[in-house]
């Protein structure tokens, strides 16, 4: 069995994010207030993928623009963790976040 290395992270948006349609549009229960996140997983350090989002490469637009500091708090329970149970993970923490009135982007 290989050894886990994929990681769930969890990035804040600065909250001009919710001028952006899209992000609106995928947000209709966003409680005024709640931060707005990017939720994703990587094979990398999180740190590493979050500097990567931030250089725009292979980045999400809205954490190159918009990203602020990686949330540990959320996700760092988790990892590592193996490729298949990151991707379930990533979907879990996007949909509690949300229940919870955070504005969620994934990929």
């Amino acid at each position: 069995m290989p050894r886990p290395r994929h990681h769930v992270y969890v990035i804040e948006l600065h909250p001009d994010v919710l001028q952006e349609p899209r992000f609106r549009r995928c947000n209709p229960g966003y409680v005024d207030g709640k931060p707005c996140v990017y939720v994703g997983m990587t094979g990398l350090d999180p740190d590493v993928r979050f500097d990567k989002h931030k250089a725009g490469i292979q980045a999400n637009a809205f954490v190159t623009k918009y990203g602020l500091r990686l949330l540990p708090d959320l996700y760092e329970g988790f990892n590592p963790m193996s490729y298949d149970e990151a991707a379930e993970r990533e979907v879990e923490i996007g949909i509690d976040l949300r229940s919870a009135g955070f504005g969620v982007w994934q990929a």
